[in-house]
């Protein structure tokens, strides 16, 4: 195992950072429930910002977005739009997927982490550009798309497990652009997978003793509280807006994991 662990932080780390923590947490909650991601997105580069290797970014971030996935669940429950069997057949595949990718983790050098990071966010921002889902559309469940979702959700818990997202932007890429479903639909049924995906990588990730509990905790209940707002601010925008709009927070943080994986490799 890679031995960069640094969660072991003094005890004032958490309040000497605490407006930092807070703003995270509050664009977490909000993005989560826009977008339907967990945040960890937004949550890894800022820990990276303040201190974290990403391997404990990684880490914290799964375990913070456990409370936020849960509260986005029950708005997108009380709207009815989650496609529940659909998040069934993820779910299995990424709790899979999860413990994998938290072994990954462990053990992938932290450039390695940091360049694949990047990567992952250009490929999710080029799909949001290219591509405009649908609003209203449902997905016929038959064995092929099952059999799909199910190696989608162990894509999802994989990467979820290495770079510490949610796997949202995977869920709601697969859903509304490959199986032609709704935007919204596929938010509410992306966090309802997150919610056993998080759990399951993050129980490999504590006992590795890479998780920062307290910090990602504080992120966590923050970001929950914030969740619904971010629901309801996407609903009252088209398709294409919010595809456009989660293209340009992608490439926002495209250029940071960029800077941060220069400066990484320079330092070391």
């Amino acid at each position: 195992m890679a031995n960069d662990n640094d969660n072991g932080r003094q005890p004032g780390f958490v309040k000497k950072h605490l407006p930092i923590i807070i703003t995270v947490g509050l664009a977490a909650g909000f993005l989560s429930g826009f977008f339907g991601i967990g945040g960890g997105s937004v949550i890894v580069p800022a820990l990276v910002a303040i201190g974290f290797s990403q391997r404990n970014a990684a880490a914290t971030s799964l375990i913070a977005i456990l409370p936020a996935a849960v509260a986005g669940v029950f708005s997108y429950i009380s709207s009815g739009n989650i496609d529940w069997p659909a998040a069934v057949a993820i779910a299995v595949g990424s709790v899979i997927g999860a413990q994998f990718g938290a072994i990954l983790l462990a053990k992938l050098p932290e450039a390695v982490l940091r360049w694949g990071f990047a990567a992952f966010m250009i490929v999710m921002a080029i799909a949001q550009f290219t591509l405009t889902p649908n609003r209203g559309a449902e997905v016929a469940l038959g064995p092929s798309n099952i059999a799909f979702l199910f190696f989608l959700g162990i894509a999802t818990g994989v990467l979820a497990g290495i770079f510490g997202i949610g796997g949202g932007f995977i869920v709601v890429t697969g859903y509304t652009f490959l199986l032609g479903g709704s935007d919204v639909t596929a938010r509410g049924t992306s966090l309802l997978m997150m919610i056993p995906t998080t759990f399951s990588g993050t129980i490999r990730n504590m006992k590795n003793k890479l998780t920062d509990v307290r910090t990602g905790l504080v992120i966590g209940l923050i970001a929950a509280a914030m969740t619904p707002f971010g629901k309801m601010a996407m609903t009252n925008l088209s398709p294409k807006t919010d595809a456009t709009l989660v293209g340009v927070f992608l490439c926002a943080l495209v250029i940071r994991s960029v800077y941060t994986a220069i400066k990484y490799r320079k330092n070391a």
